[in-house]
């Protein structure tokens, strides 16, 4: 999985597969959802980031373990 801001565009962009886009669907204004042939979500993008995110140049990553 690969997140990458893009200050000069304000797009943030989320790859959640190497897999290849087959089709782009912009679900609500400004958010684009990305697909590969198989109809599976391989990426995600938010446009007009700074507005949307509370703050595109921060990530945090958690990894849950199951008790």
């Amino acid at each position: 999985m690969k997140a990458v801001y893009d200050q000069e565009t304000d797009t943030l962009t989320m790859r959640l597969s190497n897999a290849q886009i087959a089709e782009s669907d912009e679900e609500k204004p400004g958010i684009i959802i990305d697909y590969d042939s198989q109809g599976n979500m391989v990426g995600l993008e938010i446009l007009d980031a700074s507005r949307r995110v509370s703050d595109p140049l921060m990530m945090e990553f958690r990894v849950a373990h199951a008790t």
